[in-house]
């Protein structure tokens, strides 16, 4: 059970506007009596289900009361947040879990197993249709994983959270003392399962209110625009000369430096965040150098992949910040990495939003290609002028394409650097790449933001017309 010092009501109250929040279904309480429950009841069955205001926005929230039967799901329990489920896919508006339960209630057996697997039929109907976020506060075991990992997003509180499918002293060969598998550091650096993990409960309620701040009510709400007080034709010098760096790009481009960035302890290669250009919320993903190497790897490109899942279903135009010079190369990438490239590719290929690519570095090779390219079907692609568009780095293809020659040159390391030039030039830089309409435009670096605002004010009337089809079988 949790130890939080906060109840399920307490949480409630902390995350929704003042006195805003409405209990739906306060007295129901469990059928069955078998096993001694009837000398247990409690109203509400163990969860709080309602609705309130967060900033203005209705939102429905279900919270787990470990202190009634360990907040432990049965058939009531269930039922009531299958319900809500019908509420809010009805009203379009997001729906908020906050998780702390003991796990499926014995006593009630079938009834309870049934009545649980019908949260998952409605999560997977609601999904698409609203905004889905968990909060694991206490104890999310089993099932309990399950309805988290079909959110959308996932908050974790770092001390007294605890997410599994099995316990970690259930799996053969682990004990929690050498490895916590249901931790917030396992679960969200090494099983990409969370994409907050907070200090505190509060820490955790206020990123819950930010994040459904930057999120639209439903699949077909416009209302993810907010007032923006920051000038649109801002120049930003400091992109001019400093380092790649993807998180530091994104918020100097971004409204005010917004910036929320999703699992960022999972797949640091892959950026995915929130950004805010001219106050509308902008899907954001990016390569990020890790050690040195910039490269697409299976997990990050399966952390995109359902990132830009999320932002198409929502209409959240995407932005990709390309910087990549190939593929991770190990057997333990190999088994799995071109499934993965074809998953993110295709998810990609298919999306209906605007999406506009800044290539801010080297696009080199299938890894280049696959970030958003024209060929993949990006509406705009903008290029930084010491950008690199090409198959490989220049030397590289120069020491393949000309090595008898090399081999025979006197001075070969003069030879080297002439064909390099040569080969950069017209092969491998932005410009090259401009002349034959892969980039759109050239651009200065400080001019990033007032670009990419224009040009998604350009695209804001795009209209695709959807293959008819029932889904893609990759």
């Amino acid at each position: 059970m949790g130890n939080s010092k906060m109840n399920a009501r307490e949480r409630i109250d902390y995350l929704f506007d003042d006195h805003s929040f409405v209990e739906v279904g306060g007295y129901v309480s469990a059928r069955n009596t078998d096993y001694n429950l009837g000398a247990n009841k409690v109203e509400g069955d163990g969860v709080i289900t309602g609705y309130g205001v967060i900033n203005d926005r209705m939102v429905y929230v279900y919270s787990q009361d470990v202190s009634a039967l360990g907040g432990s799901v049965g058939e009531m329990h269930a039922k009531k947040i299958s319900s809500l489920y019908d509420l809010a896919m009805k009203t379009g508006a997001p729906i908020i879990g906050m998780l702390d339960c003991a796990g499926l209630r014995l006593q009630e057996a079938t009834d309870a197993l049934h009545a649980f697997g019908t949260i998952f039929n409605k999560q997977a109907q609601a999904s698409g249709m609203i905004p889905q976020i968990s909060a694991v506060f206490g104890m999310c075991g089993g099932g309990s994983a399950v309805m988290s990992a079909m959110s959308d997003f996932t908050l974790m509180e770092k001390e007294n959270g605890s997410l599994f499918i099995n316990s970690p002293n259930a799996l053969a060969g682990n004990e929690e003392s050498r490895q916590n598998t249901a931790g917030a550091q396992f679960q969200s650096e090494q099983a990409g399962n969370v994409d907050f993990v907070c200090e505190t409960e509060e820490d955790l309620l206020e990123q819950l209110r930010i994040l459904v701040d930057v999120l639209p009510s439903d699949y077909e709400a416009e209302d993810a625009y907010f007032d923006n007080d920051d000038d649109l034709n801002r120049i930003i010098p400091e992109l001019n000369d400093a380092a790649y760096d993807a998180p530091a790009i994104l918020k100097a481009v971004s409204d005010s430096s917004m910036y929320i960035e999703t699992k960022a302890m999972y797949a640091k290669e892959m950026v995915t965040a929130f950004i805010r250009l001219n106050g509308e919320t902008v899907g954001a993903v990016a390569n990020q150098p890790v050690d040195g190497e910039s490269v697409l790897t299976r997990n990050g490109l399966e952390k995109a992949e359902r990132f830009i899942k999320f932002c198409d279903a929502f209409a959240i135009p995407l932005l990709t910040v390309t910087n990549v010079t190939g593929l991770r190369a190990n057997a333990h990438e190999e088994r799995k990495q071109a499934l993965a490239l074809a998953k993110f590719t295709t998810t990609l290929a298919q999306v209906s939003v605007p999406r506009i690519n800044l290539i801010a570095g080297e696009a080199y090779g299938t890894a280049a290609e696959v970030m958003n390219s024209k060929a993949i079907g990006a509406d705009f692609v903008l290029a930084w002028p010491q950008a690199s568009v090409g198959m490989m780095d220049a030397e590289q293809a120069v020491r393949i394409m000309y090595a008898e020659e090399i081999d025979a040159a006197d001075d070969k390391m003069a030879l080297i650097a002439e064909k390099t030039t040569e080969y950069a030039e017209g092969q491998s830089s932005a410009l090259a790449a401009a002349k034959r309409g892969y980039v759109d435009d050239i651009i200065e670096p400080d001019a990033t933001r007032k670009r990419l605002i224009a040009a998604y004010e350009m695209l804001y009337g795009k209209k695709v017309t959807p293959v008819t089809k029932k889904h893609t079988a990759v």
